[in-house]
């Protein structure tokens, strides 16, 4: 979820979640306590690792599995079917901020591969089957599926 940091004090920063950020994200969901990823925004100019990630939550998913495979995670998540010409095998996904490639997909669910280091540094350690995320959909995907459906 992008949002701005409007206060900062010691080691605490303070920001603003807008009524539009807390309908469409998972972000009302967090307790004290909880885990989550906060990175810094990136540069323009800067290197691009990944794809373009703005914070920009499209809609939230639910975790519905997540297995062991060989030293990595397959996650799976349900999502509202509304989207389904936004994700594609091999295509890019955000979730909870963190930029993936989507392994499969259904119209209403898809998986992610997560490596380790990924597991370790990001908040997916602490997502569970019945776990809220947020979802981002590639931005280029977007903006095409927007063109192709005014041809309509």
């Amino acid at each position: 979820v992008c949002l701005t940091v409007v206060d900062i004090e010691k080691n605490c920063h303070t920001v603003t979640a807008v009524k539009e950020t807390l309908d469409k994200s998972a972000l009302k969901n967090l307790r004290k306590g909880d885990i989550f990823n906060l990175e810094r925004a990136m540069k323009l100019g800067g290197r691009l690792d990944g794809h373009l990630v703005q914070g920009h939550v499209d809609d939230i998913a639910k975790c519905v599995d997540v297995k062991l495979n060989e030293g990595s995670w397959i996650f799976t998540f349900s999502f509202n079917e509304k989207f389904k010409n936004l994700i594609i095998e091999k295509g890019s996904i955000c979730i909870n901020g963190v930029s993936l490639t989507v392994v499969d997909s259904s119209p209403d669910s898809f998986s992610v591969a997560i490596i380790p280091y990924t597991y370790e540094n990001t908040n997916f350690k602490a997502i569970v089957p019945g776990s809220v995320v947020n979802l981002e959909f590639d931005i280029l995907g977007k903006y095409i599926a927007k063109i192709i459906a005014k041809k309509d």
